[in-house]
């Protein structure tokens, strides 16, 4: 059984910095990319990034680019997410989510592209 740990949310001033970490289990961390994904209230599922297995190639969504850094450690099975210069619009739960496929050569922002999903932590920025 996949499982999927998020922690690192929390309530941040504008402005301000957050770093979240997804640990997986029960799944080969190291063959699959990994994506974070944010759904505000009232609002869709936003994918937010997301690393190649490899760490190789990464893609982020535009309202994040230049701001947030996904990276992955594949010997701890943890993949990361550096939030710089928040905004109250960056409000949401965070998700990370596990590639459907092993060793895809490429990231994908599409949510039903991934099959295990983290429970979320909430990230609240004020200001």
């Amino acid at each position: 059984q996949v499982q999927l740990v998020e922690s690192g949310g929390g309530l941040v001033q504008a402005g301000d910095s957050l770093r979240l970490s997804c640990v997986v289990s029960g799944r080969t961390f190291s063959r699959y990319a990994m994506g974070w994904f944010r759904q505000a209230p009232d609002k869709e599922r936003e994918f937010v990034a997301g690393v190649m297995w490899n760490g190789g190639r990464k893609l982020y969504g535009d309202s994040v680019k230049g701001r947030f850094t996904v990276s992955r450690d594949n010997a701890k099975s943890t993949v990361y997410l550096q939030m710089n210069s928040l905004k109250p619009e960056d409000t949401a739960v965070y998700y990370c989510a596990s590639d459907r496929l092993q060793f895809r050569a490429m990231v994908v922002g599409y949510g039903d592209q991934y099959d295990s999903w983290g429970q979320g932590t909430q990230v609240t920025v004020v200001g």
